[in-house]
C-alpha cells in the first residue's frame, strides 16, 4: 500500500481550460515526480469586453510519496 499526497495549483492559460490544465501539470512535473493522477475542481476565466482573456483550472494533483506509483 503506497501513501499518496495532493497537491492542489491553478493552472492558466489565455488559450484555453486544456491547456491551463497542462499547464499546472506541466509545471508540477519539474518539481514533483510520480504524478499519478490529477482532478479537475474547478474552471474560471476572466473576460473582457465580452471575451474570454484568461481561462483558469484549480487541478488536485496525486503523486506518491514513497516512490512508487499509486497500486
Amino acid at each position: 500500500m503506497s501513501v499518496v499526497k495532493v497537491l492542489e495549483l491553478v493552472g492558466s492559460s489565455p488559450d484555453g481550460f486544456q491547456d491551463a490544465v497542462e499547464r499546472a501539470v506541466d509545471r508540477a512535473t519539474q518539481t514533483v515526480d510520480g504524478i499519478s493522477g490529477i482532478e479537475v475542481v474547478n474552471l474560471t476565466a476572466d473576460v473582457n469586453d465580452g471575451d474570454v482573456v484568461q481561462y483558469r483550472a484549480n487541478v488536485k494533483v496525486a503523486f506518491s510519496v514513497d516512490g512508487r506509483g499509486m497500486e
